[in-house]
């Protein structure tokens, strides 16, 4: 199994570490000055959150108002709370589950990828080529789900409290293609290790580019091609300098939100039932979203009339074929899920066994 306190990564997380106390003791600040009062203090339970991405409907329609005004209203102004989301806050995604763990983030949305830079095996559910569509993602997780609640509770002295989805991470490409065995030799850009796993096996050169260095790497030539969200491709103008979208996900993009032990074991009792009922509902409304964004994405970007709050684009949409599928699980049973182990350590093939690879039906001998 994995090492989790590597010395420079952890020199780079006690770093970071002050960043994000710094940035959230001065939100908590300000909170305070505004709405503070001693008899409020001692009625009323106030949360701090760090959401998800801040670009995202998954954040501005779901997780937002779930805090910052439902959660008020559900608790008959009994609890209230705050909420910035992660890449706004000073917080690396990967160092997210250091940061609940040390209480510095009280309640906090880990991204699955970014958080198995330092804890491997918890990116199982979401790895590249496993799921094609939703529907195998909700049985990808729901599988996974029991051992990422011990890991978070084992490891982290963490609680898991839900588990979210975003919309379908998707090929755009700046060269015409028909299918995966076109993307041999290109540059394609990458937000993960999973990701590099499943270029690389597609003879493609696996390239890590900055969210908000995408558009300006097409535009220099440095990628032919980008893997991200089919929706936040379009935000970032990705349509206007590609041409064709493979619509096989690739990968989804699955966050954990997640509650550090001291903070959540501090709550009321009835504050636990009620985020206990409560955010299931969230969660559904997530997942309903990024269904939503994936196929949206695609309308806005290939200037469907069906677009909705995207920008009208004129992309040729590569659906994928019958050997598309075949390479996809040839790839994830050849290259990525071996990768995955070698990364992970030797008990996590028990683990896939008893986890996803029982659900998928890729068990290891």
């Amino acid at each position: 199994m994995q090492q989790h306190d590597r010395s420079p990564a952890r020199r780079q997380g006690f770093r970071a570490l002050g960043r994000a106390t710094r940035v959230l003791a001065s939100a908590a600040i300000a909170f305070g000055a505004l709405h503070a009062s001693p008899c409020a203090a001692q009625a009323i339970e106030h949360l701090r959150i760090v959401g998800g991405l801040g670009q995202l409907n998954q954040y501005t329609r779901h997780e937002e108002p779930f805090w910052t005004q439902q959660l008020k209203t559900l608790s008959g102004g009994r609890a209230t709370a705050e909420i910035v989301p992660f890449d706004r806050a000073g917080i690396k995604g990967q160092e997210m589950l250091r940061f609940i763990q040390l209480g510095v983030v009280q309640f906090g949305t880990a991204l699955l990828n970014l958080s198995s830079v330092v804890d491997v095996e918890i990116g199982a559910p979401d790895l590249a080529g496993l799921n094609p569509d939703l529907a195998t993602l909700r049985r990808s997780i729901a599988a996974f789900r029991p051992q990422m609640q011990q890991v978070l509770r084992e490891r982290y002295g963490s609680e898991l409290l839900a588990v979210y989805a975003y919309p379908a991470q998707v090929t755009f490409c700046a060269k015409p293609l028909s299918g995966l065995a076109d993307l041999k030799d290109r540059r394609i850009r990458v937000s993960s290790a999973t990701q590099s796993d499943w270029v690389s096996a597609l003879g493609a050169t696996p390239v890590q580019t900055p969210f908000n260095e995408i558009v300006a790497s097409v535009k220099s030539g440095n990628v032919d091609c980008v893997i991200t969200g089919t929706m936040s491709g379009n935000t970032i103008g990705l349509h206007e300098v590609t041409t064709h979208l493979h619509t096989m996900p690739v990968n989804w993009g699955v966050a954990m939100f997640v509650a550090n032990g001291s903070s959540w074991s501090s709550l009321s009792k009835e504050t636990q039932e009620l985020l206990r009922r409560e955010l299931p509902k969230l969660e559904q409304a997530i997942w309903t979203e990024a269904e939503n964004e994936t196929s949206n994405g695609v309308a806005c970007n290939t200037g469907a009339p069906s677009c909705v709050g995207g920008r009208p684009g004129r992309m040729v949409v590569v659906r994928a074929s019958a050997a598309d599928n075949a390479k996809r699980q040839e790839i994830f049973v050849r290259n990525v899920l071996p990768a995955y182990l070698k990364r992970c350590g030797p008990r996590c093939a028990q683990v896939w066994n008893q986890t996803v690879g029982s659900s998928s039906g890729v068990t290891l001998p």
